[in-house]
């Protein structure tokens, strides 16, 4: 009997199926009351005493591998119905079109890897900031505008906690912690309190750049700002700075690109003059430097800082900053091959 055991048990263990139908008809033909193993049971009266033991033993072994050989076809036949299941008779055919890289995500990284191989490291910080680190370290008075509650974030009416209006405040985190030299790229998320129109956000996205090193003059900035310009437009680009005035930079500037749309010659972009405004920049003031703890009388540098949709407006000519923001599936697929 023990040999017959054993050639059952052998048996079961192969068991196959490939529906629930095929499942019950196994279950009926070893579990069930007049089942291969019920014939069994019952022939176990006739067994020795000696011998009822060790049979009995057997006997079980196989009716709990037969029920377990069944609970495994009728779990991997579950499973398999659940994924097909899951499977979208409505979605479209394969291969799936894949998305794309975010305009602002795109040019982004293009104006990092320009500053990069200046040997610019990216630096980056929190968007919920102090007063400290956004406006008195960088020299701003305390009756700025920029403090009114009328372009500012403030966060539950605290006037020290604020949601950052400019990266600069990356760049004072910084120069807390590292000594010079410092050559850091702050891109990031900011936020003023703006009515939302075709040229302005309530929120929008900064890049700014920091060199802080001994001997650093306009010249150098002047430089960097000219391979920028040549690396991010055009090899034709010119640039013009105009004096301009920032609380934490002195001298101060704004830059010009002469047109890249009518190439300097004027049209309706650049209102007939040929240039486009891109950014601000100048040299570090040195209060700014006292105040993060950098010696002025040892160190200099110079700082620039740009609107990300800004830049993006230039290169792909979106005339409307809102588009950026609205998540248009047609809007973004036109940036697939910038990719």
């Amino acid at each position: 009997m023990i040999d017959k055991i054993n050639a059952l048990l052998q048996e079961v263990g192969n068991l196959r199926a490939s529906n629930a139908e095929e499942i019950e008809t196994l279950r009926i033909k070893y579990l069930s009351k007049k089942g291969e193993i019920s014939s069994l049971m019952n022939d176990f009266r006739t067994v020795a005493a000696d011998q009822k033991r060790e049979v009995g033993q057997h006997l079980n072994k196989l009716k709990e591998a037969a029920q377990d050989k069944i609970n495994e076809l009728k779990a991997g036949f579950e499973q398999a119905n659940t994924a097909d299941a899951d499977i979208d008779l409505t979605r479209t055919a394969y291969p799936i079109e894949l998305g794309t890289r975010h305009p602002l995500s795109i040019v982004k990284k293009e104006i990092c890897d320009i500053f990069g191989r200046l040997g610019f490291s990216i630096a980056e910080g929190p968007e919920i900031e102090d007063d400290w680190h956004v406006f008195s370290s960088l020299n701003f008075a305390e009756d700025h505008p920029a403090r009114d509650m009328q372009d500012t974030f403030f966060i539950q009416h605290n006037p020290d906690v604020l949601l950052r209006t400019h990266t600069s405040s990356v760049q004072t985190r910084v120069m807390e912690k590292q000594e010079p030299p410092i050559r850091i790229i702050c891109p990031g998320r900011v936020y003023r309190n703006e009515a939302i129109s075709y040229r302005a956000h309530c929120f929008f996205h900064q890049v700014e750049a920091l060199y802080i090193d001994k001997n650093v003059s306009f010249a150098d900035l002047k430089q960097a700002l000219l391979f920028f310009a040549k690396e991010m437009f055009s090899a034709d680009t010119k640039i013009r700075l105009r004096p301009s005035y920032f609380p934490f930079t002195e001298p101060s500037a704004e830059m010009d690109i002469s047109c890249n749309i009518c190439g300097g010659k004027g049209c309706p972009f650049c209102k007939g003059t040929g240039w486009v405004e891109i950014l601000g920049c100048g040299m570090v003031d040195p209060n700014v430097l006292e105040n993060c703890g950098i010696d002025s009388k040892v160190y200099s540098g110079f700082a620039l800082g740009m609107g990300i949709e800004r830049i993006t407006n230039l290169k792909y000519q979106v005339k409307d900053l809102r588009m950026f923001s609205e998540n248009d599936i047609r809007f973004l697929k036109q940036f697939k091959s910038a990719n």
